[in-house]
């Protein structure tokens, strides 16, 4: 899919290509300038799933519960030991908690935001949302990055066998529906993911816009594709416009089968669970497979204000078994985590669980628990990260971190160095503005090393 990058660097010099070449150089694979003890996590994430548990997950019912303290507190849910000695999960993620020795647990996330837009963007790019300026996600960093990498190669090197064997899918894939803050900012339309639109879940799933329009066969493509060349030779106002990309998306029949998930046994579709989170985290890891860098999953749902126990494990009224958000989500990560190391591919693929902010420490009246940034929990694994880990606490009744806060710029300059992105160095704006690709995040020791 990178082939139209290539092309670029056949052309003369521009303003315009000398401004995608600053754009270029700071992200490619060097090494930074890191503390000594922070130098061996540098890269060791070559790709990443995002689970994004949109409305902000409760981390008093997941990842943080609360065993001694009043009802109010502690909720509706019981907890259960996990395979970390002392660590506790809710009894809903008792999957996860059979393999919590391969996770780490942040349990003193912070943020001061509380409104799910500000809060998203917060936490998907590390800075505080600003007026003046949109910033790009951490999927769209990593894309980037990707392209990047392939402007940098030199021509002479690129054979007819090594273009081969390059995806031609696209460098960030959101599945199934875009939210607030995870575009690419300043970045531009190339580093936008690109969102299946569809449920994975449902017999008829396929990807939109994949398929030739009726009428259209691949010779008839071929001739629009040369027709495209031409113009562009006369022209620089389409270089890079993607449309390269996507002829080449559209005529690789490889790469359009990796979204093609009948091909997988009944017993692998059924271990992720048959509701449509459970389908997007298999669909994640054949993506994964497919040398795709960065795949976020939304599960919608978990802004819970009001009757809780039904929204996160009932599923709906009556229910005799639990589908809510939790058992849902339960069954896909184990699986997802489990299948991935499986088939090794965990220890370079990133695994991050997380939303924008945890809930309140007490029950409303309701039933629910209303937004709470002060404090909250995320689930990261695989990539290199330590295993069989707990960063920081919650206070008592989880209001706020007790020890070692943790926030969202922190999370993602430590995440950056995992994915060998340099969080030093600068991206670049239209109008020329070096821009920090993280600028008030700390590393978090606990995470690189």
């Amino acid at each position: 899919m990178h082939s139209h990058l290539l092309n670029t660097w056949k052309q003369p010099l521009t303003r315009r290509s000398v401004l995608q070449l600053s754009l270029t150089l700071p992200l490619l694979a060097h090494k930074p300038s890191l503390a000594s003890d922070h130098q061996s996590a540098f890269g060791t994430a070559k790709k990443c799933i995002l689970l994004w548990l949109d409305g902000g997950p409760s981390h008093l019912e997941m990842w943080d519960p609360k065993r001694n303290v009043p009802a109010e507190v502690r909720g509706p849910f019981a907890s259960t030991p996990t395979k970390i000695p002392g660590v506790h999960f809710s009894e809903h993620l008792s999957r996860c908690a059979e393999l919590a020795q391969r996770m780490t647990i942040i349990r003193s996330m912070t943020s001061p935001l509380g409104e799910h837009g500000l809060a998203n963007q917060y936490a998907l790019t590390g800075y505080l949302p600003s007026p003046n300026l949109q910033y790009p996600s951490i999927g769209s960093i990593a894309a980037h990055r990707r392209k990047a990498l392939a402007h940098a190669e030199p021509i002479e090197t690129v054979t007819n066998q090594t273009a081969s064997k390059r995806s031609q899918l696209p460098s960030y894939i959101g599945i199934p529906e875009p939210r607030i803050g995870m575009g690419a900012g300043f970045l531009g339309p190339e580093s936008e993911p690109f969102w299946i639109g569809g449920d994975p879940a449902q017999p008829t799933f396929q990807i939109r816009d994949l398929d030739l329009f009726p009428g259209v066969d691949n010779s008839r493509l071929q001739r629009r594709r040369s027709m495209l060349n031409q113009i562009e030779n006369s022209t620089t106002s389409l270089a890079n416009s993607g449309l390269h990309s996507a002829f080449d998306l559209i005529a690789d029949l490889d790469a359009k089968q990796a979204f093609e998930l009948q091909r997988e046994d009944r017993s692998t579709r059924e271990r992720y669970g048959s509701r449509s989170f459970g389908q997007s985290c298999l669909l994640a890891r054949r993506l994964i497979e497919h040398d795709v860098p960065f795949v976020s999953v939304v599960q919608p749902g978990w802004d819970t204000h009001e009757n809780l126990v039904v929204s996160l494990r009932d599923g709906f009224a009556g229910a005799k078994v639990g589908v809510g958000l939790i058992p849902t989500f339960d069954q896909a990560a184990s699986a997802l985590i489990s299948d991935l190391q499986d088939r090794g591919l965990l220890d370079e693929t990133l695994v991050i669980a997380m939303g924008e902010f945890g809930r309140t420490p007490k029950l409303n009246t309701r039933g629910g628990r209303d937004h709470w940034p002060r404090a909250y929990s995320i689930m990261l694994c695989g990539g290199g990260l330590p295993q069989g880990l707990v960063v920081g606490q919650s206070d008592k009744i989880g209001e706020q971190p007790d020890s070692d806060p943790v926030t969202p710029a922190d999370l993602m300059h430590s995440l950056f160095i995992r994915l060998g992105i340099d969080p030093a160095s600068t991206l670049t704006t239209p109008d020329a503005r070096p821009i920090p690709i993280n600028q008030h995040g700390k590393p978090v020791d606990a995470l690189l090393t």
